[in-house]
């Protein structure tokens, strides 16, 4: 959608968070705008994208058009996941569709949604003791929402084996949108996972070897408020034939172990949202849904225009005036980052 629609709603109240640090200026904090912005305007000119996604209600003066119908995330396992891990502890997945409460399949919790004015799904869940999402049973419903009802199809795969990576090639994915994770301790602490960054980095390469688009991410921050195998996760995924990168930070969620940890430095943050952009000149870089709100939010968008990003989901009170002073031309989408309708 080109210009937004007026709804009825207000974004979520800020929650308590950690001051910015004084006199912070992303210029001023290794995050220098002309080449990343410069970059951006060779390779993709002067369009961005701000994204809302119907996993929340979201309005700001600048955004007003989301319909939270029209992009639906199902989770495949409920609440459930065999990790627990420490930065989500399953919360992410409450406010999912929940399928194991539906009295049919996957296709007709899709076709429900799509009656109600969806044109994407995310289809989520909790992990097994693998790092797998249960997809691989439900690719016959799959091909049949993407077929039969026109449904932009999004997957959180985890860590997917290459027969799910074979079913999900047959789907016609919009997206696989995979957690990159470079440091070997960070897996284990934090996802209790016996996995290691080469691991990650082999699915990666069965999605290309598969022609299954995927959409990695890295949060930034993951090792408990460290950054710690951000670079190392940057340079698996520039090894890759990303559909796009998505950068996340870690938000401090109650009721997880990390609930109380801090956020990396800013300046740390601007960093490494210019290195991202240095080395995928030609790849879309978006900042997620995921990153503290109140200032912390407007101070992170802030360094991801400053970076040249192609876009921002949910992005802060100001963030779209500030991209129009930078010259650059607002698209406003209600999908998941990189749909478009």
């Amino acid at each position: 959608m080109s210009q937004p629609l007026a709804l009825p709603g207000k974004e979520e109240p800020p929650t308590p968070h950690k001051a910015p640090e004084a006199g912070f200026n992303p210029e001023e904090n290794g995050a220098s705008a002309a080449g990343g912005q410069a970059i951006r305007r060779k390779n993709f000119g002067d369009r961005i994208s701000f994204f809302a996604p119907g996993f929340k209600k979201f309005q700001t003066t600048e955004f007003t058009g989301q319909n939270p119908a029209r992009f639906v995330t199902i989770s495949l396992t409920g609440n459930g996941c065999a990790l627990g891990c420490d930065h989500c502890a399953t919360s992410k997945l409450k406010g999912m569709w929940d399928l194991s409460e539906s009295a049919g399949g996957l296709f007709d919790l899709c076709a429900k949604a799509r009656a109600g004015g969806a044109r994407g799904v995310l289809i989520s869940g909790g992990s097994d003791k693998q790092g797998r999402v249960p997809l691989l049973r439900h690719v016959p419903d799959m091909i049949r929402a993407k077929n039969e009802l026109g449904l932009r199809i999004r997957v959180h795969p985890g860590v997917p084996d290459e027969a799910t990576i074979i079913g999900l090639a047959k789907v016609g994915l919009d997206g696989a949108m995979m957690d990159i994770i470079g440091h070997a301790e960070t897996i284990r602490q934090v996802y209790h996972l016996d996995l290691t960054p080469d691991d990650y980095e082999a699915s990666l390469a069965l999605l290309d070897r598969h022609h299954v688009p995927s959409i990695p991410h890295i949060i930034l921050g993951l090792h408990y408020g460290q950054m710690l195998g951000e670079e190392t996760a940057l340079e698996i995924i520039a090894r890759h034939k990303a559909k796009m990168v998505v950068l996340v930070v870690l938000t401090p969620l109650n009721g997880t172990p990390m609930e109380n940890v801090k956020l990396p430095p800013l300046a740390e943050i601007g960093a490494f949202f210019q290195t991202a952009r240095r080395r995928l000149p030609n790849t879309p870089v978006v900042l997620g849904c995921a990153r503290p709100l109140g200032q912390a939010k407007l101070h992170i968008d802030k360094l991801a225009l400053e970076a040249g990003f192609n876009g921002i989901a949910y992005p802060a009170e100001g963030a779209v005036a500030l991209a129009r002073s930078q010259g650059l031309v607002p698209e406003f989408q209600d999908g998941c980052c990189g749909v478009s309708w």
